[in-house]
């Protein structure tokens, strides 16, 4: 198995395309991509909605560490990026569900490749 992981990881290398030195930090695609998903919480959230709708009371027991001030804070950056879409629907009490949009689909390799890498992290550290 870990030579299949070291040659998914040679391929993955050598398919990246080097980017040019960033001349200016605001223009950085780094940057950029960091200013959308650089938020504690947010990966784990989008992690989490990865193929589906889920309600707000649903994402909270995932990601039991996170208060809901937070959870509200970081959904409400996600939808005003484009990354989730919220759906209120009218009824009592309220329903309220987040789904992914195709641009933070968009992120599932590099999500399945942070998650590889989890892995390993924990396995070599014993967790």
């Amino acid at each position: 198995m870990a030579e299949t992981m070291a040659q998914t990881d040679k391929t993955n290398v050598e398919s990246l395309t080097l980017l040019p030195e960033c001349e200016e930090v605001q223009r950085c695609p780094v940057v950029s991509a960091i200013d959308v998903i650089g938020g504690k919480w947010t990966i784990i959230i989008l992690y989490h909605l990865r193929g589906k709708t889920l309600r707000f009371g649903e994402l909270k027991r995932q990601i039991p560490k996170i208060t809901q001030k937070v959870l509200t804070h970081q959904l409400r950056d996600l939808e005003a990026n484009k990354m989730i879409i919220r759906k209120v629907y009218a009824e009592v009490p309220p329903r309220v569900e987040y789904t992914p949009t195709a641009l933070a689909d968009k992120l599932n390799p590099a999500l399945d490749l942070l998650c590889r890498w989890g892995e390993e992290y924990q396995k070599e550290h014993q967790f």
